[in-house]
This record gives structure tokens, sequence and C-alpha cells, in this order.
């Protein structure tokens, strides 16, 4: 099996992105819009910070209503910051390694800090099926 494969062939670089400041509620709106059940938080300078989920959306939904609170505050308040990350640089047997150990749909792809991409479970099939392991 070829080990030589980067995970940036194979990864999806056209994102869509959340800022930490954003109200919870537009990021609901950019999900529904674009059907995608969790985004990437970046600064201003495209430094990955955070990652937001559709499950993160409805633990703070879920703490608004039991606190009975008006707003549910920003994506920064219930963004998961200790991301799991694979560098563009990798190759696809180290990014197969990164899903099996961590159970992750999708992961986004760095190089230097700066996010470039987004890998999920169907582009690792993908990369499996194009080079005939499978």
């Amino acid at each position: 099996m070829k080990a030589d494969l980067n995970v940036s062939k194979y990864m999806i670089s056209k994102l869509i992105t959340l800022k930490a400041d954003m109200d919870i509620s537009e990021a609901i709106e950019i999900f529904l819009k674009h059907k995608i059940s969790g985004a990437p938080v970046v600064d201003d300078s495209g430094q990955l910070i955070g990652l937001f989920s559709e499950a993160d959306c409805i633990d703070s939904y879920l703490s608004c209503a039991y606190n009975e609170n008006a707003g549910c505050g920003s994506v920064g308040d219930s963004m998961s910051d200790d991301v799991i990350t694979v560098d563009a640089n990798a190759d696809i047997i180290e990014a197969a390694r990164v899903f099996k150990e961590n159970r992750l749909r999708r992961i986004p792809v760095t190089d230097h800090g700066k996010l470039v991409g987004q890998i999920s479970r169907h582009d690792l099939l993908r990369a499996i099926h194009d080079n005939g392991w499978a």
C-alpha cells in the first residue's frame, strides 16, 4: 500500500468557517442553509481556534432553557477548543490512524496552525478507492 499520498490531495479546501464572537443563532442559520453539522472556528488571521457543532448548539440551548436566559451566547462560549488536527503534508495513513483513534467524522487540516482544509471519513474512503486499496 502506498503511504506517500498527502492529505492535501483529498481534503476539501473551501470551508464554511465561523468566528468566536458570532451569535449561536447565526451559526444555526449557517448550518441549516449549507446543510452542515459543524464548522471550524477561526480568528481574524485564519488560525484555527475551535470547532462548533450541532451538538454544541443543542447543549447551549438546553442550558439557556434550563436557566431561562433570553440569549444563548456566542459560538466562542460553547465551541470545543481542544481540536485534533492533521497537517496538510501528512499522509493518508496518518489521517486514517487519527480517525480510528479518535472516532471523528472530520478532521481540520492545518499548515503551521492556519486552517487550510478539512478531511472527512468520506474523503478517506475516496483515497482508498482511488488507489485500489479496496
